[in-house]
Order: C-alpha cells, then structure tokens, then sequence
C-alpha cells in the first residue's frame, strides 16, 4: 500500500509520568486508551500508552523507560492542534486542567485569537482552535 492521506499516523512522545498523561489526554481531552503495554523492567524494556479517538487516522504513543528515562523536551512550538469548528467548550478547558493541565498563552498571537492552548503533564501543547480545517 502507497504512503497516502489514508496512511495512519502515530505521534510517538517520551512521558515521565504515564498515569499523569492518560488523566489528561483520557479523563481530560476524553482520547480512548488504543493499546497499553506495561513495563517489563529489564533494560530497553518500556511502558507505553497509546491514546485516540477510535475513527480517527492518527494516535498517540507516549513511552516510559524506568531504567533509562528519556525527558520530554517540548517547546512552545510544538503543537498538536484540534480544529473544533467553533467555540471552544470552557467546560472542556476546565476538564483538562483538571486533570493535570495548564492553560498557557502562545508566544504566537494567532493561537491566542483563534483558540486555547493548554500544557499536558510534560509540558507538550495542545491547541483547541475555534477554526475549521481541510487539505481539501
């Protein structure tokens, strides 16, 4: 099968704290838990959870490694955006932080007019932006 628009996509992300990230892309955002895979403790050995919404062409990998943890490395540029076609629920915000996320202001003004930045556990970003989106 040709790489196309139809290809899958995984975004893979060091975690420190697995527990902490399922509380916010899962109690938080509301992704569903696609795969989990517990840590066997030998060296290269790693948890991992992965995270999304089930009829969505994309997921998240978020690892662990106890033995050799690998620290996130976000910065305020990297992103993952969600087109919400609209106003962003305030009570979906308040959900998020509630479960361990902060609400940031971008240093990119456009973010902060068109949408809602908010730091996951490892400081990674997602924006809920009130525009809609097609590469159509």
């Amino acid at each position: 099968m040709p790489v196309n628009g139809q290809s899958h996509i995984r975004i893979a992300r060091p975690s420190r704290d697995l527990a902490a990230a399922e509380r916010f892309w899962v109690g938080g955002l509301g992704l569903d838990v696609v795969y989990r895979h517990d840590e066997g403790g030998g060296p290269g050995e790693h948890a991992l959870l992965m995270v999304g919404w089930p009829d969505a062409s994309w997921h998240l990998e978020l690892v662990h490694e106890a033995a050799a943890p690998v620290e996130p490395r976000p910065t305020e540029e990297d992103l993952l955006v969600i087109y919400v076609d609209g106003e962003v629920p305030q009570d979906l915000v308040a959900r998020l932080e509630g479960h361990g996320g902060k609400r940031v202001q971008s240093p990119n003004p456009y973010w902060n007019e068109w949408g809602v930045t908010v730091e996951d556990p490892d400081g990674y970003r997602l924006v809920l932006c009130t525009r809609a989106w097609s590469n159509s």
